[in-house]
C-alpha cells in the first residue's frame, strides 16, 4: 500500500470517525450527561471519555480479529447492540429521576484567584451542597463505560470494513486509532454543543433548563426502547 492510498484512507478513518459521533444512540446516551456539567470545559471532557471508552474496545476488538483471526458473529453483534438500547433506557430513566426527585440546576459563584467565576450545578432536592473547588475534575466512570460498550456493539461493522480493505495489521490498527481521534473530537465536539443551551438556561430561565433535561431523559429513554424493540423482537433476538 502506498503513502498516498495510506494517508487517504485514514483521512477517511478520522472522517468516519467524526461522522459516527453524531449517530442517534451516541447523542441520546452523551446528552444525557453533558448537560449536567457545570463548565463547558467538564461537557467537553464528558464527550473525549466517551471517545476514548469507545476506542479502547475498539482496539481491543481490533487486536483480537487482526492477530487471533477470531470472527464476530452476527449474534453477538445484536446482543451487544441490545446492551446499548437497555443502557440508555436506564440512562434516561436516570436522568428523568433526578428531575422527579426535584433536581436543579443553580449557579454557584466564588472568587478564585482573584476572579469571579459562575458554574451551573446540579442538586437533588435532599443533597447538601459542597464547597465549590476548581482542583480536580470528578467525572465517574459512567461516560467512559458508555463508550465502551458503544465501541464494542459497533466493532463488527468496522472490522468488517478493516479486514476487507487493508492487507497490513499495523495499518488497520493505526486506521482504528485515527477513526477514534475522529469519534474523541466529534463528540467533544457535541457535548460541548449540548452543555451550550443547559448552561445558558441555567443562568436565566430554570424551567427551560428543566424541559432541556426532561427531553435529553425522553429521547434517550425512547430510543433505547426502540432499539430494545428492534433489535430483541423484531430482530427475534429475544423470541
Amino acid at each position: 500500500m502506498n503513502s498516498v492510498t495510506t494517508f487517504s484512507l485514514l483521512a477517511f478513518g478520522f472522517l468516519l470517525g467524526l461522522k459516527h459521533a453524531v449517530d442517534a444512540d451516541h447523542l441520546a446516551a452523551v446528552s444525557t450527561i453533558a448537560g449536567e456539567r457545570r463548565s463547558l470545559l467538564s461537557s467537553s471532557l464528558v464527550g473525549a471519555l466517551w471517545g476514548l471508552g469507545h476506542t479502547l474496545s475498539l482496539l481491543v476488538a481490533g487486536v483480537a480479529v487482526i492477530f487471533l483471526h477470531l470472527q464476530i458473529s452476527a449474534r453477538t453483534t445484536q446482543i451487544l447492540e441490545l446492551c446499548v438500547g437497555i443502557m440508555l433506557v436506564a440512562l434516561g430513566i436516570n436522568a428523568l429521576r433526578k428531575l422527579a426527585r426535584g433536581g436543579h440546576v443553580h449557579i454557584h459563584v466564588h472568587d478564585h484567584g482573584g476572579h469571579l467565576h459562575a458554574h451551573p450545578h446540579i442538586h437533588e432536592k435532599a443533597q447538601r451542597e459542597e464547597p465549590h473547588t476548581h482542583h480536580g475534575l470528578s467525572f465517574g466512570a459512567r461516560p467512559l463505560f458508555i463508550g465502551i460498550v458503544h465501541g464494542l456493539a459497533g466493532s463488527a461493522a468496522l472490522m468488517l470494513l478493516v479486514l476487507t480493505t487493508i492487507s497490513s495489521p499495523t495499518i488497520s490498527l493505526l486506521y482504528i486509532v485515527v477513526f477514534g481521534i475522529g469519534s474523541i473530537g466529534g463528540m467533544m465536539a457535541m457535548s460541548t454543543l449540548f452543555a451550550l443551551p443547559a448552561r445558558f438556561t441555567a443562568r436565566r430561565f430554570q424551567r427551560a433548563n428543566v424541559a432541556l433535561r426532561c427531553l435529553a431523559g425522553l429521547f434517550s429513554l425512547s430510543f433505547g426502547l426502540f432499539m430494545v424493540y428492534e433489535i430483541g423482537f423484531a430482530g427475534h433476538l429475544l423470541r
